[in-house]
């Protein structure tokens, strides 16, 4: 079995305010750890059941936060941006037998994260034929386009719950729940055994029925915080300006999806 992870730090154990995933701050540090332990769980889980092969994507920030030094040999972890479009999911091919998420976390315009986002601070909120648009879900299309499954999601309750209304079948395992600007933590034991559990129970099931579709068109539409952003932003190729915040591309090809992401909204 081979087996893709792509991990991100703002849904791990504890993390409850920006600072705390920012490098330069030092309270970084505590939770690059628990990124990196969070991780090597997930991967000794898998391993356990017999995947052979697992590949590693570092997708925060500069992707630089899992420690290399702890990976277990049977592990290969990619760390810093290819340009790819692919960004967090960047290594990923058609050879893998299913992916895993964590750290992960609320989509921008979600209320249910204090510190919910997608890919960068930009956008108020983005949406995808519609729905919200998080990390996960542009994530897993990009999964889909490739006909791998998505079986596992660890982050705050509300990923979780948005996670199984694309991917019904898939395993979550939740590290916290957001109130308003507060956020309510399980304790880091707690959230190492529902990784490890959770990878078990979806690894032990039959696959694909986590494998999901790709929709037959597109229309992704990006409102932004800053109207000077959304202006430049509407010359991009394929963008068009809706209003005085929001952008909008409609496309029947997911790359031009994003790649149209990896540009307008950082």
């Amino acid at each position: 079995m081979k087996l893709f992870i792509s991990a991100d730090i703002e849904g791990c154990a504890g993390l409850a305010i920006p600072a705390e995933a920012h490098k330069n701050e030092a309270v970084y540090q505590a939770f690059a750890k628990q990124m990196t332990r969070e991780v090597v769980a997930a991967c000794q889980a898998a391993h356990e059941m017999g995947a052979e092969q697992i590949v590693v994507k570092d997708g925060h920030g500069d992707a630089s936060n899992i420690d290399p030094l702890q990976m277990p040999d049977y592990v290969t972890l990619i760390r810093g941006k290819s340009g790819h479009p692919y960004n967090m999911m960047w290594g990923i091919d058609d050879s893998f037998d299913g992916v895993l998420y964590l750290g992960y976390h609320a989509p921008a315009g979600n209320p249910e994260f204090s510190i919910s986002h997608t890919s960068t601070g930009n956008s108020l909120y983005i949406r995808l034929n519609g729905a919200y648009m998080s990390e996960f879900m542009l994530n897993s299309y990009t999964a889909a386009s490739h006909g791998v499954p998505v079986l596992f999601l660890s982050g705050d309750e509300a990923i979780c719950s948005l996670a199984k209304e694309l991917v019904p079948e898939m395993e979550t395992a939740v590290t916290k729940r957001g109130v308003g600007g507060a956020t309510i933590c399980e304790p880091q034991g707690v959230v190492l055994e529902r990784i490890r559990a959770g990878v078990k129970k979806a690894l032990a099931k039959d696959r694909s029925s986590c494998r999901i579709t790709l929709p037959e068109s597109f229309t992704y539409e990006v409102t932004f915080k800053d109207w000077k952003k959304a202006y430049q932003m509407s010359f991009y190729p394929g963008m068009k300006a809706v209003d005085t915040f929001t952008n909008r591309l409609v496309t029947d090809r997911w790359m031009d999806v994003v790649t149209a992401h990896c540009f307008v909204v950082y």
